[in-house]
């Protein structure tokens, strides 16, 4: 996975790094039950080409349901993979499932 992923161990440490951060935020939200493992084991590639193409115009953070679960309530998560994509704080798109660059990309495109 890029190094450019954050990974908060905690809702706290998600909040901070959102707060961090100057540019749009990308958070996808990952699961660990079976059905979601390897979706979100693609997903861990995709983002990370993500990350490292869009650098400085994007941050991305990788939440783990469990481990941030105030941030999986607040933004409405109820399945693995997930996105949500943050501008200034407020959530202007969201998805769900496994997605090709080019779909990522897509998703993007249309709000940075």
């Amino acid at each position: 996975m890029a190094k450019r992923i954050h990974q908060p161990r905690e809702d706290a440490e998600f909040d901070f790094i959102l707060g961090m951060s100057g540019v749009p935020v990308l958070v996808y939200f990952t699961g660990t039950w079976p059905k979601a493992i390897e979706p979100c084991r693609a997903m861990d590639l995709v983002v990370g080409g993500i990350a490292d193409e869009y650098t400085g115009r994007l941050t991305a953070v990788r939440a783990d349901i469990t481990r941030c679960p105030a941030a999986t309530e607040r933004y409405g998560i109820t399945e693995a993979p997930s996105y949500v994509l943050l501008k200034e704080g407020e959530a202007v798109a969201h998805g769900t499932g496994s997605m090709t660059i080019d779909g990522v990309r897509q998703f993007l495109d249309g709000h940075l």
